[in-house]
């Protein structure tokens, strides 16, 4: 298979993810009764390209499975044949891997997050990593609402400003729109986007991707219910361009504490 290239901030991502889910699963292992997972909604086929070295890189799931003490299970998906097809040809046959081929959007309602439930002393690790507008916000409420799920979730304001959000709101095509309200939750993402005024143009005026960021960190902890949210990191290009924020939420404030070290670390990376 011809493994993708990642640019030098995935290669961060990576490494943040990698630092927590060791310090996340040392913690829990020493909570006697309880058992831990990990997810991976956008798992790909488990190793990449560095564009900036040539190297392979291993993907979020190898590096879960590297970490130690290890998590109990370990559920990967992806919606593409060859990439699930590669995760398992890299892992092998383990008891405690699976590997779904699908939407993500349905598979982790209906098999997964039920794995993970608060009252069965099961608690899961999450990696909410989408190309773009690919996830949908029934999810990160089903996350949110289950109290036992610590998320990580790429919030691609990229996809969202090339796509949805134009300059002059008029011009936002509708399936546009209704991908930004999947993601969202309802359209209320106009309202976090742009001005109520209008501006010399004569249409609302486009806020600042961290105007937005922050009514999403919002809506994170007001709709979705997760007690602690710390403000996200961008992810940034070679240009300074902000191509995503890396959120991260959980019920935990230790949880939000070790993340705010970490991004505080590869912050200015």
């Amino acid at each position: 298979m011809s493994y993708g290239e990642i640019g030098p901030w995935s290669e961060i991502k990576l490494d943040i993810i990698k630092e927590y889910a060791k310090a996340y699963s040392t913690i829990l292992s020493a909570q006697h009764g309880l058992t831990h997972i990990y997810i991976d909604a956008f798992a790909g086929a488990g190793v990449h390209i560095s564009r900036t070295t040539g190297d392979f890189v291993l993907g979020s799931p190898l590096n879960a499975l590297l970490v130690d003490p290890p998590f109990a299970e370990y559920h990967l998906i992806d919606i593409e044949r060859n990439k699930a097809d590669s995760l398992r040809q890299v892992i092998g046959d383990r008891p405690d891997v699976f590997v779904y081929e699908g939407d993500c959007n349905t598979i982790l309602l209906k098999d997964v997050l039920p794995r993970a439930k608060y009252e069965d002393y099961r608690r899961a690790l999450c990696l909410l990593d989408p190309y773009g507008l690919h996830l949908n916000w029934d999810v990160i409420q089903a996350a949110g609402s289950m109290k036992s799920v610590d998320i990580f979730l790429n919030f691609p304001t990229a996809d969202m400003n090339r796509n949805v959000l134009r300059r002059n709101p008029d011009l936002i095509d509708e399936r546009q729109a209704s991908r930004m309200t999947a993601f969202w939750g309802d359209r209320t993402w106009y309202q976090a986007a742009y001005t109520k005024g209008l501006n010399l143009f004569g249409w609302d005026e486009k806020l600042t991707n961290e105007e937005v960021a922050k009514a999403f960190r919002a809506r994170l902890k007001n709709v979705a219910g997760f007690d602690h949210v710390p403000d996200p990191i961008p992810m940034r290009n070679s240009m300074g361009a902000v191509l995503y924020y890396l959120f991260f939420a959980s019920q935990k404030p230790v949880a939000a504490s070790i993340v705010r070290d970490i991004f505080n670390k590869y912050r200015e990376r």
